[in-house]
């Protein structure tokens, strides 16, 4: 005790603490093992220390003023090197410290310390003029290092401080017009939107355009001068946290309309942008998601992109052109032309809304979906969902993956309104109830998808995919795509894997070399007709028009091999990585 005290450096807590433990000491039920235990922990130099440091990071710094000790680091150190010079040869550690005080990469340590003690920061700004009469407007006088980033005007534009200028209709005065994100307008905090332009550079902007004002910024070297009467109110920039993701691919460079293509930000479907602003109605400011550059792009806005979806359709259906009807045939139709076909499907069982009508076929404007992270939840899988064109291969790419697990990858039971038959259980192979209790159900929207075959009912209800979920299982589903609206809600949480078609050439060469047996027809077994392959090409089409936006994955069914370990890749990925997902499923 007497020696912790004498250390005038001991933390003052630790020695009230160990005074403390003293004079409790006869009333703790402790053993005198305990009580020693405790009071050399306190007294401990370990102790001490992460004290001490704690006690530096929550002061941060506030108590004490970290200055250089040196300016001139490099120079002693090459005076080092000259006095060690000699017994580099016989000392081993002379030898090392000469070596170590040569990298580059110490040299430039040491460069860069002294130019932050020396404060020799480049580039330089000249001093701020101070000449100003004192009948003028308040202004305010900004300084900026030119750069790669643009401002732009009406017509032109130039790569300079990342805003965007204007003439203003009532006043005629240029103005800024928007700030980007990130931009150094931004990052300066001394620029806003609605400020008005009065010189660069010592030039007096009035009665010019923006372009005249553009070439001026053009000419300019080094740091730019803004003159400029601070707008009326200075809301500040606050990025929001939306992100979405694209369904459209988009190139500023190829877009008439966008105000400045080099504040342009391109992007890919299926990529996932960061809104960080959508003060414009027109153009938004966003970044890619994981992108280091940190200055925002423009972009088309919902209600722009939507707009110009209508018209660019509008003026389709104007011109005759057929190709967004072509897409719109059904299964089985014959005519590549025809939006609505009346002959015939072949007997086929497959499970579908036996309306098929425009509620849910119509196409819906897809341009961006607001999406958020959703992690990985133990013991609550999301379920898998093939989509794709009858006789693509769903059905045995499911078997073969159920196959590697049947413990953990399940299928819902199917509801027959049918009879079973010799050796067939119910719960098990079916689950089999009345005509009446299926139509009763399909009117209260309890099942997911439904169709009739042969005069019988056959559906799959939503309850028997909760109850997989929920015991725990990876529930596995092959619908039809009309079932897609049913599924995809933020109680089941699907994740949705489009099995794709190869080429026509593709498709026929390796069915025929498996000798894939035709799923148009059950009262023969034979191959695909050339007939055929085409139908499941214009399924695919139909079904990408209309529902793409919703895939979260695809896979091009080409060798089935290949195909099924992609899916076996996805599977592990959903279950152990968060995944973007629609932003109501994690609200």
């Amino acid at each position: 005790m007497t020696a912790v005290m004498a250390n005038g450096n001991w933390d003052p807590a630790l020695s009230r603490l160990l005074v403390s433990l003293e004079e409790a000491r006869q009333v703790l039920p402790s053993s005198e093992e305990e009580f020693g235990f405790l009071s050399g922990l306190l007294q401990s130099k370990e102790l001490h220390a992460l004290v001490k440091v704690h006690n530096k990071i929550i002061n941060n710094g506030k108590d004490e003023k970290f200055h250089p000790t040196v300016s001139n680091s490099m120079q002693i150190a090459l005076d080092v090197l000259d006095v060690i010079a000699p017994k580099a040869t016989s000392n081993e550690d002379c030898k090392n410290l000469f070596i170590l005080l040569q990298k580059p990469h110490i040299q430039g340590l040491l460069c860069a310390h002294d130019a932050v003690a020396q404060k020799d920061y480049f580039p330089r700004l000249p001093e701020i003029p101070l000449e100003v009469d004192e009948d003028e407007e308040t202004i305010k006088i900004v300084q900026l290092v030119k750069s790669s980033e643009p401002l732009s005007g009406a017509q032109s534009v130039e790569p300079i401080v990342g805003a965007t200028i204007k003439t203003d209709e009532q006043t005629g005065k240029i103005v800024i017009a928007r700030i980007m994100h990130g931009g150094a307008a931004d990052r300066s905090g001394l620029i806003h939107v609605g400020d008005e332009v009065c010189e660069v550079n010592g030039i007096n902007v009035e009665g010019k355009t923006p372009n005249d004002v553009l070439k001026i910024l053009q000419a300019s070297e080094g740091t730019i001068t803004f003159k400029l009467v601070p707008a009326d109110s200075k809301s500040g920039l606050r990025e929001s946290k939306v992100r979405v993701r694209a369904h459209f691919d988009y190139t500023s460079s190829t877009d008439p309309y966008i105000p400045c293509k080099e504040a342009g930000l391109d992007f890919k479907k299926g990529d996932i942008l960061h809104i960080v602003s959508q003060d414009d109605a027109y153009w938004w400011q966003a970044r890619r998601e994981g992108d280091r550059n940190m200055r925002a792009g423009l972009i088309p806005s919902r209600a722009l992109q939507e707009r110009r979806i209508i018209h660019e359709r509008t003026q389709k259906e104007k011109s005759g052109d057929e190709s967004l009807c072509s897409v719109s045939v059904l299964p089985g139709c014959q005519s590549p032309k025809s939006p609505r076909c009346a002959s015939k499907p072949k007997t086929k069982k497959i499970m579908y809304d036996t309306a098929e009508n425009d509620d849910f076929d119509r196409e819906e404007i897809a341009t961006y979906e607001e999406v958020a992270k959703l992690y990985p939840r133990p013991g609550l899988q999301r379920p898998l969902v093939l989509i794709g064109p009858p006789g693509v291969g769903r059905n045995e790419l499911k078997r073969r993956l159920i196959a590697t697990d049947p413990d953990k990858y399940k299928t819902p039971i199917p509801y027959t309104s049918r009879p079973p038959k010799h050796g067939e259980v119910n719960g098990k192979d079916y689950f089999f109830v009345t005509r009446e209790k299926m139509e009763e159900d399909i009117e209260a929207s309890k099942f997911i998808e439904f169709g009739e075959y042969k005069g019988n009912l056959y559906g799959t209800s939503a309850e028997s995919v909760k109850s997989l979920v929920n015991a725990g299982y990876v529930c596995i589903l092959n619908p039809h795509y009309q079932a897609l609206k049913m599924l995809r809600t933020p109680q089941l949480k699907p994740y949705i894997i489009y099995i794709k078609p190869p080429t026509f050439d593709v498709l026929k060469e390796t069915r025929n070399a498996a000798y894939a047996r035709s799923t148009f027809d059950e009262t023969n077994s034979r191959g695909f007709t050339d007939e055929e392959f085409h139908e499941i090409l214009h399924s695919s089409e139909r079904i990408e028009f209309l529902y793409s936006h919703l895939f979260d994955e695809v896979i091009v069914n080409a060798d089935l091999s290949v195909a099924f370990e992609q899916l076996v890749r996805v599977a592990s990925k959903v279950e152990t990585e968060p995944l973007w997902v629609p932003a109501s499923w994690v609200q």
